[in-house]
């Protein structure tokens, strides 16, 4: 019969945990037996090759005393089957009593090698009880292992290593969606105040309430283009979709091409340049360099475009004469929701566009690097392995 609810229920046995130190611990045991086990075989084997002793009788020979060795089988003549009898159960108890003495210390090697094991594994004991507290909410805990530069004390600093490296990730997402939620709320709170302001004003007439849709629009357009930024953002840090040739002064010249003869200062020198990787991501990339170049500069400036091969990567870099940057500041330009304080565009920037610019450039294995330009501005070039290496 099946049991029901009120019945007891047997225990299941509970397995031993087969830990590393029980496996060291075995593993010491079984080295000192093996090695003491081989060591009692050859004490054995060479006390009972060696022979029956031989007897020395004494002669006098005038003044002086002689010992004469004798033979084997004088000696068997001489003490007969009880010397040999003897002989035997010396080499009896000498297998006994190694054996005995082999099981003793076995034992206390046994011991011996739970203590070593356990004191060798303490670090690591200690490691995984601080790993446990260590959640999203206390990532600046560090594990900070102590003792000898070994092995485990590589292994706590690896982890710590990777604990910032969290922490810092963590800390930016936090940062990120603070941001979004900011940059997001930003044009509906104002496009709710403009809705109240013109539905409480008795005397609004149609003129007005038309200015009043038009802000709504643009400030609706202005959330639109952030929330396809952060789409493409979005998009760039989960990887290639596609993986495919194509020439960077190519997808440069179409770039400028769509800007139109109004984007006037934009100076390119197009040299090919082979690579590989997701086209319509690296257009982005080169639009969102130019726009940035274009946005911050200072009036009658003007921005460089360039692209190449040079020590078997394919270039794209983009020099503008905007306003001298801080070489302490570029690094946070790459960052999300980051802008300068000057430029001279139009001022509908999201801060997203060089966050894009990496996103992209790091799916593609570039490596990226920005630095003051020789007059000012920002100098940005991505290097891209070329198509085929």
């Amino acid at each position: 019969m099946p049991a029901t609810a009120s019945e007891p229920v047997g225990r299941v046995p509970r397995r031993i945990r087969w830990t590393v130190r029980l496996r060291l611990t075995a593993l010491y045991g079984a080295l000192f037996l093996v090695s003491s086990a081989a060591l009692l075989l050859i004490t054995y084997l060479l006390v009972a090759s060696s022979g029956t002793p031989r007897l020395f009788v004494s002669t006098r020979s005038g003044s002086s005393l002689l010992f004469q060795a004798v033979d084997s089988e004088l000696l068997r003549q001489v003490m007969g089957r009880r010397a040999l009898e003897q002989r035997e159960a010396m080499l009896r108890q000498l297998l006994t009593q190694s054996a005995v003495a082999l099981g003793l210390m076995s034992t206390v090697s046994v011991g011996l090698g739970w203590l070593m094991a356990g004191r060798a594994l303490r670090p690591v004991r200690m490691m995984t009880d601080k790993a446990r507290h260590i959640s999203a909410r206390n990532l600046h805990a560090r594990l900070a292992v102590a003792g000898p530069d070994d092995e485990l004390k590589d292994l706590g600093d690896t982890i710590d290593d990777l604990l910032g490296r969290l922490d810092t990730a963590f800390a930016a997402q936090k940062r990120f969606a603070a941001n979004a939620s900011h940059e997001l709320r930003t044009p509906l709170t104002l496009q709710r105040a403009m809705i109240e302001v013109a539905l409480a004003d008795p005397a609004a007439d149609a003129r007005s309430l038309r200015r009043v849709c038009e802000r709504v629009l643009a400030a609706g357009e202005h959330q639109e283009r952030l929330i396809e930024a952060l789409l493409m953002l979005a998009r760039s840090e989960r990887g290639l979709d596609r993986h495919e040739p194509f020439d960077l002064a190519r997808v440069v010249g179409a770039v400028l091409r769509d800007r139109g003869p109004q984007e006037t200062g934009v100076e390119p020198a197009l040299a090919p340049a082979p690579a590989s990787g997701d086209p319509r991501l690296m257009e982005r990339l080169v639009a969102n360099l130019v726009d940035n170049a274009l946005r911050y500069n200072v009036p009658g400036g003007w921005v460089r475009v360039v692209t190449g091969t040079a020590h078997g990567r394919s270039f794209l870099r983009v020099v503008n004469s905007g306003p001298t940057i801080p070489p302490d500041r570029i690094g946070t330009l790459f960052q999300p929701f980051q802008r300068l304080a000057s430029r001279t565009g139009s001022p509908d920037g999201h801060g997203l566009g060089l966050s894009i610019v990496s996103a992209v450039a790091a799916v593609h294995d570039a490596d990226l690097t920005a630095e003051p330009g020789p007059r000012g501005g920002l100098s940005i070039t991505v290097a891209l392995p070329c198509a085929g290496s």
